[in-house]
């Protein structure tokens, strides 16, 4: 059996002990790089935008506030899962509510969202 020679160049040997090949721009990105826990944060952000679901929701209320009831009607669903989609969007805060009565209107959160989700739109029409 024949032995294959593998021929080491620095990206095989590249450690976290390496020198960087451009440390000014190392240096630069450092300076401003967020904590880990920020990133959780936005990864989860983005799991939860994850589900065809929940992005339905989210592109109904764009459209306009709804109730639970409409959006069951809406997405030909229940009022038990429509209900559990939003409380996920609730707790990502990627939406929000407001009582009328007895009836609780959602929506999206706030603009930063909605821009959020356009521009995704738009990345996947392009």
């Amino acid at each position: 059996m024949a032995h294959e020679h593998h021929i080491h160049t620095k990206e095989d040997t590249c450690t976290c002990e390496s020198a960087a090949i451009h440390e000014h721009v190392v240096n630069h990105v450092k300076e401003d790089f967020p904590p880990l826990e920020t990133f959780e944060e936005l990864a989860l952000f983005f799991k939860v935008l994850g589900d065809p679901t929940r992005t339905r929701i989210m592109w109904a209320l764009e459209q306009h506030e709804m109730c639970v009831s409409d959006l069951c009607v809406l997405l030909n669903m229940t009022k038990s899962a429509i209900s559990h989609q939003l409380a996920l969007l609730r707790q990502a805060n990627l939406v929000k509510n407001r009582r009328e009565g007895k009836t609780i209107y959602y929506s999206l959160s706030d603009s930063h969202v909605k821009e959020l989700f356009e521009a995704g739109f738009e990345h996947i029409n392009e």
